[in-house]
């Protein structure tokens, strides 16, 4: 996974790895300022139940309130920097690929995926005791809970997108277009390549051709996108598709052939070899494991 801290990897530093590479996890814990920046390759959204804190986040103070959610793409280097005493801190690590894949204004996700923080305009007073459900549920969950659990994660996304939002832009960009200082060469190769993905999906991608488009070599591409994102652009293009397959299976009555290839798999059988080697099931298997009995 690419958790990292701007010092350097360190098997000894005071943070610990709760999830492993692109995988949904859920934690809570007391917060409390952080001695580096880190980043790891997800979308974190954060829900203080009680004090106050500020990220450092791209040269910004970002200030995250009791009992109203944060999001932010972990990706760029973020840290804690002022914490509230005894301040109880829930953290959803949702995988880029699957916040990506959601059915959301194409707007907000590259907001995030330039920088946005973002911030409930408003409290949502379910939002505390659901929460804390995922937290306690999540370490006795067998595989169908985990699933069920990210999927109401990513729904109480989806519902956030459509609320009020507040947000400090430290997008990376300015507008006259132009890369502003600081910013990692990596992380921004990477957000290009994340952007051709996510419109083209569909279509047949190669490393070369994505390569050829931003007018860097592969070998560039290849070692930018897995220093940010934590694997290679054709796991991620794999994962991306998957994740926007669950969500058509599970949201809409388009026949699985259809499915397959609005999702860029190319076959019936590629489709079904993926689906079945990541998620243990096949595509019918899952879609009649919605159906109401």
């Amino acid at each position: 996974m690419a958790k990292q801290s701007l010092a350097g990897r360190d098997e000894h530093a005071d943070w610990a790895d709760p999830f492993d590479s692109g995988s949904f996890h859920v934690e809570s814990h007391v917060a409390g300022a952080m001695a580096a920046a880190h980043w790891h390759d997800h979308v974190e959204v954060n829900l203080l139940l009680e004090g106050r804190m500020s990220y450092l986040f791209q040269g910004r103070r970002e200030t995250v309130e009791a009992r109203r959610l944060a999001l932010f793409w972990a990706a760029i280097p973020h840290r804690a920097i002022e914490v509230v005493s005894g301040s109880r801190l829930i953290c959803l690590y949702i995988p880029f690929q699957d916040f990506m894949a959601l059915p959301i204004a194409g707007s907000l996700r590259k907001a995030v995926m330039h920088g946005a923080f973002l911030r409930a305009a408003r409290i949502d007073p379910a939002d505390t005791a659901t929460f804390q459900r995922w937290v306690d549920e999540w370490p006795g969950a067998g595989s169908a809970r985990q699933r069920l659990i990210l999927d109401e994660a990513c729904l109480r996304v989806r519902r956030l997108a459509l609320d009020p939002l507040e947000t400090s832009d430290s997008a990376r960009r300015d507008g006259t277009g132009e890369r502003r200082e600081g910013r990692s060469p990596s992380l921004d190769h990477a957000e290009r390549m994340i952007e051709i993905i996510n419109l083209r999906f569909g279509e047949e991608l190669s490393i070369a051709a994505i390569a050829a488009e931003l007018g860097i070599h592969q070998t560039t591409a290849t070692s930018a996108f897995r220093r940010i994102l934590g694997m290679s652009i054709n796991e991620y293009i794999i994962r991306f598709r998957l994740s926007r397959a669950l969500h058509l299976l599970a949201d809409t009555n388009q026949p699985i052939l259809d499915v397959a290839y609005a999702c860029g798999f190319g076959s019936a059988s590629r489709f079904y070899e993926v689906f079945k080697n990541r998620t243990g099931v096949t595509p019918r298997q899952f879609r009649s494991q919605l159906s109401p009995r």
